[in-house]
Formats: C-alpha cells, sequence, structure tokens
C-alpha cells in the first residue's frame, strides 16, 4: 500500500471542482472554507475549474482533468481537495495521470461524487485516498467549521491520533438543510442515537468504499476496486426506498456481498421511505440473503455532520457485536524530516 505523507502547517492544498460549479454558486460559503483551512495553518491554491460555470458542471473533462493532472505534478502540493461533489466526476477517470500520482503520493479528499476519484486512485495506484469533508459543506459551515468534523479531518491526515485506534461516536449529529446563500444560523444538533448492529460478527479487512450511487458510475470497470475480504462502507443522500432497492441489488448481482468481509452503513441523509412497510435496514438485509458478514449501521460517515474521515486502503476492524470500528494502521505518513 502507499500513503502520502501527514500534512503539517504551512503545506499548500490545490482546491478542485471536478463536477457541479458549487463554487460560482455559492461564493461565500466557498471563500468561507478556505478561510478555514487558512486559520488551520495551510495554504490554498485554487485550481482553476473554480470560478467557471457550464450548466451543470464547472468545465469541460478535458479541463476539469487537466485541473487534477496540474496539482498531481506540482510537487509543492501536499494535498488536493475537492470544492463539493456533484454527478460527473467518473468522466475524469481515463484522463488523470495515476502513474505521476503513484511516484508522488498526496492526500486526495473528498465525499460524495468524489468516491469515483477516490476509489479509481486507489485501485489504479494502490494509493490510501480519504473519504473526508469538502470545501463548501464541510471547511466552509456557517459560522465555521464543525469542532467535531475538524477535529476527525486533523486525528486522520495531520496524525493526530495514531493507530490502532477505536472510532467514537458523535454525541449529536445533523442533516438539518438550510438555504446556504441565506443562512444566519448555526444547523440545529440533535442527540446520536448511536450505531446500529444489523448482524453480529468480527471481520478484519481492507477499508474501502464511498457513496453508493456514486459507484453505479464506475462499478465493473478497471476503475472499480477488488473487495475480495474488504470492509466495505456505503453511504447516500437524498435517496427513496425504490432507488435505493436498484442500487443495493446493483451489488447484489455483481458479487460484491459474496466477496466481503464486512459491511458498514453511514447515515442517509433525507432519506425518502416511500411509506414502506420496511425500514431501509430492513431491506438491506432482504437484498443481502444469507450472506452471513458483520454488518454495523447508522454510522457517522459522509452527508451527514459532523463525519468521521475514512481513509481508503487501510486496514480496520469491524466489531458489529458491540458497535465499534477501530483503525489498525494510519493513512498517512510522518514526515522523516521532522
Amino acid at each position: 500500500m502507499l500513503k502520502a505523507k501527514a500534512l503539517k502547517a504551512g503545506d499548500q492544498i490545490g482546491v478542485i471542482t471536478p463536477s457541479s460549479p458549487a463554487p460560482v454558486l455559492f461564493k461565500e460559503r466557498y471563500q468561507r472554507g478556505l478561510i478555514q483551512l487558512e486559520e488551520m495553518g495551510f495554504t490554498i491554491v485554487e485550481g482553476k475549474c473554480s470560478r467557471e460555470i457550464q450548466s451543470y458542471r464547472s468545465s469541460s473533462i478535458g479541463t476539469r482533468a487537466e485541473e487534477i493532472n496540474e496539482f498531481i505534478y506540482n510537487k509543492d502540493i501536499k494535498a488536493i481537495i475537492s470544492t463539493i461533489g456533484g454527478l460527473n466526476s467518473n468522466s475524469l477517470l481515463p484522463y488523470i495521470d495515476y502513474e505521476y500520482l503513484k511516484r508522488n503520493p498526496k492526500v486526495i479528499m473528498g465525499y460524495s461524487d468524489v468516491t469515483a476519484l477516490l476509489l479509481a486512485i486507489y485501485a489504479k495506484t494502490g494509493l490510501t485516498t480519504f473519504y473526508g469533508p469538502a470545501i463548501i459543506p464541510s471547511f466552509g459551515e456557517f459560522p465555521k467549521m464543525l469542532a467535531k468534523g475538524r477535529e476527525y479531518f486533523e486525528d486522520i491526515v495531520l496524525l493526530k491520533k495514531k493507530a490502532p485506534f477505536a472510532l467514537d461516536v458523535p454525541l449529536e449529529w445533523t442533516e438539518e438543510r438550510l438555504e446556504w446563500e441565506t443562512q444566519s444560523r448555526e444547523k440545529e444538533m440533535v442527540k446520536n442515537e448511536g450505531w446500529k448492529t444489523l448482524r453480529e460478527g468480527i471481520a478484519v479487512g481492507t477499508l474501502i468504499g464511498g457513496n453508493l450511487d456514486t459507484m453505479s458510475g464506475i462499478i465493473g470497470s478497471e476503475y472499480f476496486p477488488n473487495l475480495k475480504g474488504a470492509i466495505l462502507f456505503l453511504e447516500d443522500t437524498s435517496k427513496n426506498m425504490a432507488l435505493e432497492e436498484r442500487l443495493l441489488s446493483m451489488l447484489k448481482v455483481n458479487g460484491v456481498f459474496d466477496d466481503i468481509a464486512g459491511l458498514i452503513i453511514g447515515k442517509h441523509e433525507h432519506f425518502n421511505d416511500l411509506k414502506s412497510p420496511f425500514s431501509l435496514d430492513e431491506l438491506l438485509l432482504e437484498v443481502i440473503g444469507d450472506t452471513n458478514i458483520p454488518i454495523l449501521s447508522n454510522v457517522d460517515i459522509g452527508h451527514t455532520f459532523p463525519s468521521h474521515v475514512f481513509p481508503i486502503g487501510i486496514k480496520v476492524k469491524l466489531n458489529a457485536t458491540k458497535g465499534i470500528i477501530t483503525f489498525l494502521e494510519d493513512g498517512v505518513v510522518k514526515d522523516k524530516v521532522e
């Protein structure tokens, strides 16, 4: 496995916009996100797509791919973080310079639609990537980034917490959606009911996963990782029960549930159950069938806040019986110069 160096104060972070033109649409929140990172000690280098807009996307496929490659080639850039997700990061996968990145590893982070980039880079290079905060929704939160979200970020990529360690369950969480252009108060936090055991058991494996809907755009391709023996994590946002049945069944018919050693399901932001007489957890068990793997659901990862940072590619232990996720190794390495 390949790992980037841990980030430290003074490092340069390249900011990419691989899909949605959100920096143009939500300028104030975008700037707040940049300021947040600067206050944490980083130097920000904006990508050329941060000021572009082409309807649903920031720029052309070629330009968006160039934006990423330019940061990959720039040895002063120690991390690449996405502004937000969208729907079309998978368009860029054939044009990323994986071989150069393999020789010059750096932190690559984002979530949601950026799943396509994170999984493709891991599959093609073996580099650990990071399912974690994005500039606009996470670092740009009003009036500032959630303290727990910042803690989880710094624990993982600044190596403030060394493996092995068990993840904590945040006391509070939120999925409240406020209009970004007019938001004038903090989101309302609610009590976290904790993580839920769907199937008991203990498994150790490689942590791989991301946004379930985004996976539909790359599964079966050379950009989708081998999941044999993996601890798979899945999360989604704003879907309904019918769509989730289709997406979970996509994994089923591709043999995913037969390959993996364990399953982690994140909280689903703004889920529509379509008045179904069963829950999403019950649907998951119905789709999986008799496959006997440990399953933990309602985990704080993805679109709800605060969310843990999951390094794709590290070894983890899933104890679904006790509701514990333990990171067995770090996602980054300490710079020997320090």
